[in-house]
């Protein structure tokens, strides 16, 4: 009886001890796996902060460039700007009466697409020519003058 509960006591001693190693083992290889995750994390953040301060150093080389160009520029004498050619009267009526004119015929007539194209159409020749006028009568006054 005594080896009996010796043996007994014997296997418990080394299945405590078994197990123990085996929460030791799960342990370190979570203190491993953490360890690695970090690792890469830690990869990353330097390739990427290589990837700005690659960034950061073009940036400063394109703002020099341009600080270059601008003293360049700034010694040359400053070009006109040539001036933005504006509508005359008639194509200035020529839209106004086509668009009072497609509203116009819209509202009219019970047939909406066919009132706006007819309207428009109208609209625009009442208003090129309207505008036709004005503009020879700008004319007519710059000659006198």
């Amino acid at each position: 009886m005594k080896s009996l509960i010796s043996m007994l006591f014997a296997l418990v001693i080394l299945n405590a001890c078994n197990s123990n190693s085996d929460n030791n083992e799960a342990a370190l290889k979570a203190k491993q796996a953490t360890i690695d995750s970090m690792k890469m994390a830690l990869e990353k953040q330097a390739v990427v902060d290589s990837m700005n301060a690659v960034m950061a150093q073009r940036e400063e080389e394109r703002a020099k460039e341009e600080k270059q160009q601008v003293v360049a520029n700034s010694y040359s004498a400053p070009a006109e700007t040539p001036k933005k050619k504006k509508w005359n009267h008639t194509a200035k009526g020529a839209v106004v009466g086509a668009g009072t004119g497609a509203i116009t015929g819209a509202i009219v007539n019970k047939k909406r697409g066919e009132g706006a194209l007819i309207g428009s159409l109208i609209g625009a020749g009442v208003g090129a020519g309207t505008g036709a006028i004005v503009d020879n009568s700008k004319k007519k006054k710059e000659k006198q003058q």
